[in-house]
Order: structure tokens, then C-alpha cells, then sequence
């Protein structure tokens, strides 16, 4: 089956016809330039997340400001890595006043209750890159804050993200930052305006601007003319009249064409969704979502409860992930059959399959000090069918997507930059249908957005900078390679502590010690000459430097690897492996553990100088340098340490019927979310799987007053309202779960009167 995802066609397109995607990724891995990366719709800005995520030998996470934005990117969100509160950042007050706080916050209070774990600071410090997707998002203020944050923890207050280097990822032209109108009277007094790019940290940087031209959406010329000109505020009148020309008052599609209305608000594409479901006369099944661990209601990326019918037109929202890609985020299908467990679609050219499930992971951050390497852990699941009722969107959910259809209400856009997104969400205009026209004063983008643009380098002047700051990024991760005075004072901390330990064989410690001191001080002197040798290769030989500086890494990685293994691990390992049974020894040998993995980690840092010289001189592919670095990373084993039991691996659904025994023995819903550590709506979704067997009534979920709440609103909406719209007219002291439950509850008593 042939794949249309715009994705995976340039994922398939070799990047030598796209020098502004190869310019970006070799000032991502080769540099430590911070970039923003930006382009029109379609132009592959996905794509390019993606290849570094899993291409880039550098340390990193992804970031995002919402929680669907960052599991969508495979990330986490600002707010949760660096544990800010909400509101503004105001970056010059001294003091918040107290009508102020719970909606503002500077350096002083943050910091004031900043508790981060050790693990969240070792995290921040070990970085080498932070990725923010979606930063046209971000307000200026909150960027301030994170850069405060990085400064901090890694103790270099007077470098801008305490060095880390920052991949920013968006498109200004489509929605810009929300700002409420009276803070905005605040912050106005700090920023020029709430675009990231304004925020004071910025700056001090030579942030690079790099804009993917290529688009893999469209292809018609003149769609891509008129596009370019909205997005650049130069709509002429013929643009707006031709523009106009796909005004229809009188169209209405027919079953199956695949159209999709794009409006302004949430509350109309709902209602038009639900309008169409119930005219509908099939029958209608509710499909209920998984959900393990935790996962934020902000964060639930599908419905939590799909109602389908057959018939109804729905679209994909996730690209799909098997052999035969049969579909794509946004592609649009139709429910051709329905059973409890079972949902065919059928598309348009005739082509139908049966859809599976897909699971959405919540994940966090750590860092792994025995490799090197920031790893990804899975806190909570949802699994859920990847669609969603689609005769309507609001322009700001479609960004992202890609439809073939449309017929867009976007005459009285209220942000600048709306007509824009929707208008790029097509492939073409022979899928155009306007429900109202499109006036002048609606196709504004904003003026700020553009002035960034303007710093925008040409190739021969990119390709200049590129240059110089490879050659300082070599020579500074060189430098910090053979930086030997961090194992130094490792080292002599160990001896300064060995008089106080009890420990057996201490004289035996005492001695390692005294060895280790005498080799690491000896290693120093040699990086020391090795580094001033390397520092004056760069003065002398500048046409064949490359060449020369890997020729010198691999002999080093040779010496290193031999004078480190048989001098520095193996006879630390051998003297934790004779002492691991006796008693007294457990936080002496997580102690040696720790030294141990200095030195481990420092042998695989001169290893990986190497491989990203071999990169930049692009003598073997970037895949095949990864492999390499994994397999250096299982050489050396990690010492040996007290045993440690193993838990059992959860079973499906274990996690569920946890909650429903610790229930039965009396905990309310609230005991149970606090002894778990899970949210309070993860553990009422948890029990409402048991609300048809009745091992769990509805008042075990839901309290009474919010029972009759809930049911009032039903009957004002009627049952068949998505869940979000009810939650929205209710208000956030409801969640999902809460709904759903009455919703179910309601459900059970109809099929009990029926039958």
C-alpha cells in the first residue's frame, strides 16, 4: 500500500535535495549552537524531531508546553521536568507582592520552596541538549524561567541555559502564545512581546534562525504562492479574491466525500460532531480507554469514551506505526462495521482494514551514571482506538494535520494566524470549500513573528558559521573529554573518607586508594600535554585538521582503554567482588560504584569524541556510529553490589484490580490515589471497569452531589455529548473519569430496562 504520510515521505527523500534540513541537523549534533528550527506547514518539522531523537549522540530531552503537545513529541512537559509553578515569570521584581502571588513568580520564589530530588538534578546537569517542540507556544517569561532553573542546578549562573544547548522547534505563523489580557499588562513592562524569542535569556545567545523551505504537503504553485503570501501578510486583493472564489453557501457533502468543517471553537465543532452521530439511525457503541499509572486528564491524547456509529466519518490522529502505514495522522475514513471489540474503516479510494488499538506512553526522564546516557521511563499508558468523530475540528486542534477535504468557517478568525493554519492543512485547493468569506483584516499573522524571520542567514553564510562552530565544538568537547581534575577530586574525596569508614579490609582500601591517586594524578599530566598538543593541531594544520585530531582520539582511546582497565577498573572491581558478602559494606560499595563509574564513563566519553569527528568528517553513517557507541557501553561490567530481589512482572489489568481489593477493604477513593501515588480520576477510571460486574456502585466513584450534578447536565445536553463538552459546561472540579462513570451508569440501567 502506497503511504501519503507527509512524514514518511521525507523520511523517504534523501536530504541532499533539502539543504536546510541537512544544515539544521549538523548544527544539532555538530555544534553547540543554540537553533531555532522553523518552516511552513508540511514542511517537516515532525520529521526532524524524530531524526534527532533517535540519530543525535547527544544527551537529551524533549520538552513541550502542553501535556498532549509533549506525549504527541515523545516528551515530557516544561512545566514537569523543571517542576516550575503556574502562572508568569517576572524577571526583574524583586519581591512579588501578595496580590501577585499564585499568578506571578520570579527568581526569589522559585527557589524559595524549590526541593528538586537528586535524580532531577543529576538529570539537569548531565544535559547536553534540550528540545522544545511547539515553541510558538511558549510565553518569553516562561523560557526565563526555565534558563533560571538550568542555571542554577548546574552552577554556571553566568551562562544563558547553563550551558545546555536549545533546540527550539515551531512555526511562528500559526497561534501564538496566550497571554491573558491583564497579565499581559505586567509582563509588557519586561518583554517586547510573549514570542519566545523576546525572553531576556535569548538575548545573550546568536540564536540561529533555519526555515525547512521544502514542502512535502502541497505542490500546486499557486496554493503555495497564496499560502506564502498570508503567511507573510502580503494577501493582495486578487489573493483575497481568489481566495473568495471557493465561497459556497449552498454546498453540502455528501456521505463519504471525506470533507471536514474547520471552525473557530470548540463548542461548534462538538456540536456538529454530536449533531451528526445522532442523525445517524445505526446503533451507537462506546468504546472505553485504558489507563495504567498516571496520566494527567490535560494529557489524555484520544477520547477517553469513543462513541461510534456506523457510518460516522472519522479521522486518524496518530501516524500509524505498522508494516503497512495505512494511515496517517489526519487522514480522514469511515466506520464501515461495529461490534464491541471490533472496528472496520473504510476509506474513500474503497480500501478497508480492522483498526487496533494504539497506546499513548507518559514518560519521564533519568539519567543512567553507569552509561552515560538519559534514558526514558514509562509512568503511565493509555490505550485507546486512534480516531475521533470528524465531520468538525477547531482550526487550533488541526494543526499538524493534513487533510485532502475541508470546508472551513474561519471568516471571523479571532488570532492572528488562524485562516493560515487552516488553510495549510490542505493538500490542495481542489479540496476547498469556504463557508464564509475571508476578510482582510482576518488573515493577519503576527508582525513579531515576521521580525524574527528577517535574521534568517543565506546558505553560503550558514554554511560559513557552521564551519567555525564545529571547530569550536570540537575543540570544547575535546577540552571537556580530557578534563582529568573531576577524578582527581573524586578520588582524594574516597581517601579523605576512608579513616572515618568501618569497613573490613581497610588497610586493603587504604591502598586501592593510594594507587588510584597515583595513577589519576600521572593520567593528568598526560591529557594535559595531550589537550595542548591538540590546541596547537588547530593553529597548524587547518586544511587537514579533521584527519589529523581523529588520528590522535583513536590512539588516545587505545592508551586509555588499556591504562584504565587494568590500572583503574579492574582493580576496583576485584576489590569490591572480594568484599560483597561481608557485612557493613553496602553504602561503601555503592561509594565504590560511584567511582567506579567516573572512570567507565570517562572511557566512553573519549570514545564518543571520536565518533562525532568521524561524523562531522561524514566517513561512516551516523547509524552505524550508535551501534558503536552501544557496544562500548556493555564492555565494562558494572562492580559487584548486594543482590537485590526481583519483583514480578504486572499482568494486564493487575494494576486495576489493585485498586478495586484496596477498595473492598474499606479505602476510599482518595486513601487509594495517596497509598498508590496515581491520580485521583486514574483511580475512579480504574474502579469504573468494574461498575458493570457490580463489584463497584456508582457512589464508590462519584460523590453524590456531583452524581446529580452530572445527570442534570446530561439531560440538558443528552447523553451523547462528548465528554469534553460536558466537562467544559461543569467545570475542572470534574474530570473525565467522574463523567464517564455516570455516563456508563446510565448506559447499564437503559440495557437493564431493555432487557
Amino acid at each position: 500500500m502506497i503511504n501519503t504520510d507527509p512524514d514518511c515521505a521525507l523520511m523517504k527523500t534523501s536530504t541532499s535535495d533539502n539543504p536546510h534540513f541537512d544544515l539544521a541537523v549538523q548544527f544539532v549534533n555538530q555544534t553547540s549552537r543554540h537553533v531555532f528550527l522553523t518552516g511552513k506547514a508540511g514542511s517537516g518539522k515532525t520529521t526532524f524531531l524524530k531524526h534527532i531523537k533517535n540519530y543525535s549522540f547527544k544527551k537529551l530531552a524533549i520538552l513541550a508546553p502542553t501535556g498532549v503537545a509533549a506525549i504527541n513529541a515523545g516528551g515530557v512537559t516544561i512545566h514537569s521536568f523543571f517542576q516550575l509553578p503556574l502562572g508568569n515569570f517576572l524577571p526583574d521584581l524583586r519581591e512579588i507582592p501578595s496580590w501577585m502571588e499564585g499568578r506571578f513568580y520570579n527568581k526569589k520564589s522559585i527557589f524559595k520552596n524549590f526541593r528538586l530530588a537528586e535524580k532531577k538534578r543529576d538529570l539537569i546537569s548531565e544535559l547536553d541538549m534540550l528540545i522544545v517542540d511547539e515553541v510558538s507556544m511558549v510565553k518569553a517569561d516562561l523560557l526565563d524561567a526555565m534558563d533560571a532553573v538550568l542555571r542554577s542546578v548546574r552552577r554556571k549562573n553566568d551562562v544563558p541555559f547553563g550551558g545546555v544547548q536549545m533546540v527550539f522547534i515551531g512555526d511562528l505563523y500559526q497561534l501564538p502564545p496566550v497571554v491573558r489580557e491583564d497579565e499581559w499588562e505586567l509582563l509588557q513592562q519586561h518583554y517586547n512581546s510573549p514570542f519566545f524569542f523576546h525572553a531576556k535569556c535569548l538575548q545573550q545567545c546568536d540564536l540561529i534562525y533555519l526555515e525547512l523551505k521544502k514542502i512535502y504537503r502541497q505542490s500546486d504553485p499557486r496554493f503555495i504562492d497564496l499560502l506564502n503570501n498570508l503567511r507573510n501578510n502580503e494577501a493582495s486583493e486578487d489573493d483575497i479574491h481568489f481566495l473568495n472564489s471557493y465561497y459556497r453557501t449552498d454546498f453540502k457533502p455528501k456521505p463519504g466525500e471525506g470533507y471536514i468543517i474547520l471552525t473557530t471553537h470548540n463548542h461548534k465543532a462538538d456540536q456538529i460532531n454530536q449533531r451528526e452521530l445522532e442523525d445517524l439511525k445505526s446503533t451507537l457503541f462506546t468504546y472505553t480507554a485504558e489507563i495504567t499509572g498516571n496520566i494527567n486528564d490535560n494529557s489524555i491524547p484520544a477520547e477517553p469514551v469513543l462513541h461510534l456509529k456506523e457510518g460516522a466519518q472519522i479521522m486518524f490522529i496518530r501516524n500509524d506505526r505498522g508494516e503497512y502505514r495505512r494511515y496517517y495522522n489526519g487522514k480522514m475514513g469511515t466506520v464501515k462495521e461495529l461490534d464491541e471489540d471490533k472496528i472496520i474503516i473504510e476509506f474513500r479510494d474503497g480500501g478497508e482494514f480492522e483498526l487496533e488499538k494504539e497506546t499513548w506512553e507518559n514518560i519521564k526522564y533519568n539519567y543512567d551514571a553507569e552509561i552515560d546516557e538519559i534514558k526514558e521511563e514509562v509512568i503511565g499508558t493509555f490505550t485507546q482506538y486512534p480516531i475521533r468523530l470528524a465531520w468538525a475540528i477547531t482550526i487550533h486542534k488541526s494543526q499538524g494535520l493534513t487533510f485532502d477535504r475541508a470546508i472551513i468557517d474561519a471568516g471571523r478568525a479571532f488570532a492572528p494566524g488562524q485562516v493560515y493554519v487552516a488553510l495549510s492543512r490542505l493538500t490542495s485547493l481542489e479540496g476547498l470549500v469556504l463557508f464564509s468569506k475571508i476578510h482582510p483584516e482576518s488573515i493577519s499573522t503576527d508582525e513579531m513573528a515576521g521580525a524574527l524571520a528577517q535574521t534568517e542567514m543565506e546558505i553560503p553564510m550558514l554554511e560559513k558559521q557552521l564551519k567555525s562552530s564545529q571547530d569550536i565544538f570540537i575543540r570544547e568537547s575535546i577540552s571537556a573529554t580530557f578534563d582529568w581534575y573531576p577524578l582527581l577530586r573524586a578520588v582524594q574525596n574516597f581517601i579523605k573518607e576512608l579513616p572515618a569508614r568501618d569497613i573490613p579490609e581497610k588497610e586493603e582500601a587504604i591502598v586501592l586508594g593510594k594507587n588510584l591517586l597515583e595513577k589519576t594524578r600521572y593520567h593528568l599530566e598526560v591529557t594535559g600535554k595531550f589537550v595542548r598538543e591538540l590546541d596547537r593541531m588547530f593553529y597548524h594544520y587547518p586544511d587537514d585538521l579533521y584527519q589529523k585530531v581523529s588520528g590522535r582520539l583513536e590512539s588516545a582511546k587505545k592508551y586509555f582503554d588499556d591504562a584504565l582497565q587494568k590500572e583503574v577498573l579492574q582493580p576496583i572491581h576485584q576489590h569490591a567482588d572480594k568484599i560483597k558478602y561481608r557485612s557493613k559494606v553496602k553504602q561503601y560499595l555503592k561509594d565504590l560504584e560511584s567511582l567506579y563509574n567516573l572512570f567507565k564513563v570517562k572511557k566512553l566519553k573519549i570514545a564518543h569524541a571520536g565518533y562525532i569527528l568521524q561524523d562531522l568528517m561524514g566517513k561512516t553513517s551516523r547509524e552505524v556510529l550508535i551501534e558503536q557507541i552501544a557496544q562500548e557501553k556493555s564492555k565494562d561490567n558494572a562492580i559487584p553490589a548486594e543482590a537485590k530481589e526481583k519483583k514480578p512482572k504486572k499482568v494486564k489489568g493487575e494494576t486495576k484490580k489493585i485498586s478495586l481489593n484496596l477498595l473492598k477493604e474499606g479505602k476510599t477513593v482518595e486513601e487509594i490515589a495517596t497509598l498508590r501515588g496515581l491520580a485521583t480520576g486514574t483511580i475512579q477510571g480504574h474502579l469504573l471497569s468494574f461498575l458493570e460486574s457490580g463489584e463497584v456502585t456508582l457512589q464508590n466513584i462519584v460523590a453524590d452531589d456531583k452524581i446529580s450534578e452530572i445527570q442534570a447536565m446530561l439531560k440538558k445536553l443528552s447523553a451523547d455529548t462528548a465528554t469534553g463538552l460536558i466537562r467544559e459546561a461543569l467545570g475542572t472540579t470534574y474530570n473525565y473519569a467522574e463523567i464517564n462513570a455516570v455516563k456508563e451508569y446510565n448506559r447499564l440501567q437503559e440495557l437493564k430496562s431493555a432487557g
